[in-house]
């Protein structure tokens, strides 16, 4: 019962310590574009509205990995809380890019 109990303390203050430097992080995530316009269909405004969407996306997802470093320097987040946040985002906002690239090829395609 004893070594139960003296392996659950170091668990539990871990634990404790990751939900406290993960409470001081004040940076979030950036939700990605909701809409990618179809470019077998849109029209010009929809893709140009889609591009300034994907161009705000875009810094924001560069403040939110300036924020990360910012926490992560101040060590409110730890380096691989840090690194793994960072590479989610940035990893999101490559699939995006590219799901909306695709768009775009095939608006232009569209219209040469």
């Amino acid at each position: 019962m004893l070594r139960r109990l003296i392996l659950l303390v170091p668990a539990a203050l871990a634990a404790t310590l990751l939900y406290s430097a993960s409470a001081h992080a004040d940076c979030l995530l950036p939700a990605p574009p909701n809409h990618i316009p179809d470019g077998d269909s849109a029209n010009q405004q929809e893709m140009l509205a889609a591009m300034r969407t994907f161009k705000q996306y875009n810094e924001d997802v560069d403040e939110y990995t300036k924020c990360l470093d910012f926490e992560q320097r101040q060590n409110h987040i730890t380096n691989d809380a840090q690194m793994v946040r960072r590479t989610l985002a940035l990893n999101q906002l490559e699939i995006m890019v590219a799901k909306f690239n695709e768009q775009v090829r095939r608006f232009k395609a569209r219209h040469t």
